[in-house]
């Protein structure tokens, strides 16, 4: 998790600093219908690498905004779901996807 001293003063800044990537919004995305195993992310996110999936869900996961649960199987599985911090995300990405589905329809009239 960051230090209050290692975000940015602006709040807008401290969001995009957290979730402000492509990947990380996607993921995000995903884990609001329900919690996702890391092959079951990798198969949906086309074109990210296990590399990126890795870094993104651990560095996601300091900064509490999802939690990682290691079943005790055989073999191990692994969930990753939102804590209630990444939950409280909902309406940004509900707004997020209200704009886009505009954006898309303003385009098709042109």
């Amino acid at each position: 998790m960051k230090l209050k001293s290692e975000l940015p003063e602006c709040p807008v800044a401290t969001t995009v600093q957290l979730i402000g990537n492509k990947w990380k919004l996607l993921i995000i995305r995903n884990l609001l219908v329900r919690p996702w195993r890391f092959n079951e992310l990798q198969k949906s996110l086309d074109g990210i690498s296990q590399k990126v999936l890795t870094d993104s869900l651990r560095s996601m996961e300091a900064d509490r905004i999802i939690t990682r649960t290691v079943y005790p199987e055989v073999p191990p599985r692994v969930e990753y779901a939102l804590s209630e911090l990444g939950e409280s995300m909902r309406p940004i990405l509900d707004s997020m996807k209200v704009w886009g589905e505009n954006y898309k329809m303003k385009i098709a009239e042109e």
